[in-house]
């Protein structure tokens, strides 16, 4: 038992330290409604070690606490950082093994690809052959995977051919045509010329079919005349022939064509994408060639046109054939002999070759 002096000393000395702890608080808390002010209108950031340190010492005092003391951090935050800073301390995820993917999603990848690439499978269809493939999932499974990737049920999307379906099924017997105009100077002046020419999309081969100022159905329907010729026709071995909406292509023309076995496919309005082909070969034969001239009658005009057709079969590479030539000659990929240059227009074009010994 301690004596009454040495009781009332340490009485004094508990109350002396307990006033100075409470000045400190206060003091503290001043401190922290100063920064309050200060920041309060801007949001504070804390690294992950503030946060850490100031959990852990939240933690002690209980949310009633720090509300009490007006804390930089509202109460909820410091145990929430404090309830992260456990979740983190028993967090495995980095020793745990890789998942196995997602089956689910191959089968939403199957079902949907199975779809866009056989238009005519059904729901059971799909089904069926997801089981071969070790994926059993019922039929209602496989149409809500369709319907949500915006795929039609067979009956529907079946009535409706894709247009690269239809080129694949038929592509050594289909041919394209198409016009593009060319301004050339003549007697009267700068006077529009129409050319018409057809593709073989196969081979991309192209034939230049007339060549005018003045198209008229009349002419179109002799153009027809020669290009199903049997003996010399360039479409007498086609049975598809793709044009757009002209009105140069009159009923007389596709009736000539439908009389010589050529049934002509004729586009949807406002849809240059379906004539791809011949389009490039347009964008090809003026930007290598026509808008490079000043095109002066009409025989100047057809001399450029023969000139850049020879050099588009024999000499030019084509990016959509593997780079190949269309018609290549028999010096192609030797690697004897001097190299030399083939000049088309004034170097315009050109071409390099080994030549023959």
């Amino acid at each position: 038992m301690f004596s009454m002096p040495l009781q009332m000393m340490l009485v004094a000395v508990a109350g002396w330290l307990n006033r100075e702890q409470l000045a400190i608080i206060d003091y503290l808390k001043e401190e922290n409604r100063v920064l309050r002010e200060l920041y309060g209108k801007r949001r504070l950031r804390f690294t992950d070690d503030q946060r850490r340190r100031l959990a852990v010492k939240g933690k002690t005092l209980g949310r009633r606490l720090l509300r009490d003391i007006g804390t930089l951090v509202i109460p909820d935050t410091i145990l929430r950082w404090h309830n992260r800073l456990i979740a983190r301390k028993y967090d495995g995820s980095d020793k745990r093994r890789p998942r196995r993917p997602d089956v689910m999603q191959r089968i939403r990848e199957l079902a949907v690809r199975m779809a866009e690439e056989n238009k005519s499978w059904g729901y059971r269809r799909i089904q069926g052959v997801l089981a071969n493939l070790g994926h059993r999932v019922g039929r209602s499974t496989v149409r809500r995977i369709l319907r949500e990737h915006g795929i039609d049920p067979a009956p529907e999307h079946r009535k409706h051919l894709p247009w690269k379906t239809f080129l694949r099924a038929h592509w050594g017997a289909i041919a394209a045509a198409d016009f593009f105009t060319v301004e050339i100077w003549t007697r009267t002046g700068l006077t529009r010329y129409f050319v018409f020419f057809v593709m073989d999309l196969a081979t991309r081969k192209v034939e230049v079919a007339g060549i005018t100022a003045f198209p008229s159905g009349v002419w179109m329907t002799q153009i027809a005349r020669n290009l199903t010729d049997v003996a010399i026709g360039f479409l007498s071995d086609h049975r598809y022939l793709i044009c757009d909406r002209d009105p140069l292509y009159t009923q007389e023309f596709r009736e000539t064509l439908r009389a010589a076995g050529v049934t002509p496919v004729r586009l949807l309005p406002r849809s240059p994408d379906l004539n791809a082909y011949a389009e490039r070969f347009v964008r090809s034969i003026k930007e290598e060639c026509l808008d490079k001239l000043i095109v002066v009658g009409e025989r100047h005009l057809r001399m450029a046109i023969g000139e850049y057709v020879e050099h588009y079969h024999a000499e030019r590479n084509h990016q959509g054939l593997d780079n190949a030539l269309l018609a290549p000659a028999s010096t192609v990929g030797e690697l004897s002999g001097p190299v030399v240059r083939r000049e088309r227009l004034g170097e315009m074009l050109s071409y390099y070759h080994r030549k023959a010994a």
